[in-house]
């Protein structure tokens, strides 16, 4: 037993994802646990980054960014999101999404700061709130569709209550916030002085027609949103670690200087080609993306209502949440260990998104995987029987 470590990362534990992944890998697996998006890079992407290697791009950047791709994202958010961002003063380029919230919430939230967070949870947004010392006030949505009630918002706010997480699309249940429910958040925000961080890392995974809404972009609202998203997903660079969060000027120079703090700055020639990616691809590149994963989505999905193993069908983002109550285990990481026996399939126990026993009912799969994976996955689990 050591003496040392910080008390605050007292019930930390492994991500349930790594966990998952770890033991997938153990049994030459295929690996439905992990979003690495291990689809193709566009070309662009991966031409700029070579080029920038060779231009010399290779040194520290400003710590907010290079600003070619502050100056990307700023047109980027006026088309897209309908956010009018200043490149010099309102964006901060970070390692990855998760670092953009990470350095959000270090640089505006205090120990003993209540937040609200939306179940099912993205497990790495608890963690994080509670490495910095906040509360997360976990408010249940409905299933299948997992709607909100904002009645749950409204009885959850105390004098305490200091910022609300969404999430949209969502990880792990792929749920597309609505504007009304958006709407709705935002007049509370006003209405109680409080922060939003918007968590949009998938905002190009839409499907059955459905359009990305930024909070950030409400009458009222830019003064007090968090936008934080990356191309992690969208460029399939995971492992390249570039994210971004907008803020007001006044929050985004704390969000910067923390950035500084911990990382110095992103990657310098990854983040050029992230740059030059989202000047040359055009609509068509999106819209290629959202139907090869809305076919994703349908092929999945459809086997796994075949065997029995229901899923609530996701509005966006790339994973699925299925229902695991009729194999056996008590547990959900007993069930999602199951599965991975019989079938060789990795997904993730449905606790690390819920809390209390509700997620022992849930695994989630994600379905961002190359054609021939995929297919392999589905075969695989084509032929499970469930008691």
């Amino acid at each position: 037993m050591t003496r040392f470590g910080n008390q605050r990362l007292t019930g930390l534990v492994q991500s349930e994802i790594r966990a998952m992944t770890t033991a997938c890998t153990r049994v030459k697996g295929i690996n439905l646990a992990q979003g690495v998006c291990d689809t193709g890079v566009p070309t662009a992407v991966i031409r700029s980054v070579k080029e920038a290697v060779d231009k010399g791009i290779n040194t520290y950047t400003r710590f907010d960014g290079l600003a070619s791709l502050r100056q990307a994202l700023a047109n980027k958010l006026a088309s897209y999101n309908a956010i009018k961002a200043d490149p010099e003063t309102e964006i901060t380029v970070s390692c990855g999404a998760t670092g953009a919230f990470q350095c959000a919430c270090m640089a505006l939230l205090n120990p003993g700061d209540e937040v609200i967070v939306f179940e099912p949870f993205y497990g790495y947004h608890i963690s994080t709130l509670e490495a910095v010392q906040a509360v997360p006030r976990v408010i249940s949505l409905n299933d299948p569709r997992w709607d909100l009630r904002m009645d749950d918002v409204v009885e959850a706010l105390n004098d305490r209550t200091r910022a609300i997480v969404i999430n949209t699309p969502a990880n792990p249940s792929g749920k597309v916030f609505t504007k009304q429910e958006l709407e709705d958040i935002g007049a509370l925000a006003q209405q109680h002085d409080l922060l939003v961080f918007t968590d949009e890392i998938y905002e190009y995974f839409l499907y059955d027609q459905r359009e990305h809404i930024s909070l950030g972009s409400f009458p009222g609202m830019a003064d007090r949103t968090i936008t934080i998203s990356g191309y992690s997903k969208t460029f399939s660079i995971t492992g390249w670690r570039i994210g971004h969060a907008v803020a007001p000027a006044s929050y985004a120079e704390l969000i910067g200087a923390m950035n500084d703090l911990l990382y110095v700055c992103a990657p310098a020639p990854l983040q050029y080609g992230v740059a030059v990616g989202i000047q040359e691809l055009g609509s068509s590149f999106y819209q290629k993306l959202r139907q090869t994963f809305q076919d994703k989505r349908d092929r999945f999905c459809e086997i796994l209502e075949r065997v029995g193993l229901n899923p609530t069908i996701p509005q966006g983002a790339y994973y699925v949440l299925a229902d695991v109550s009729r194999i056996p285990g008590e547990t959900g990481k007993a069930r999602a260990m199951w599965i991975l026996e019989k079938t060789g399939v990795a997904g993730v126990p449905g606790e690390a998104f819920f809390q209390g026993d509700r997620g022992s009912q849930y695994i989630r799969f994600s379905y961002a995987k190359t054609e021939k994976d995929l297919a392999e996955a589905c075969s695989r689990l084509a032929g499970l029987r469930v008691p």
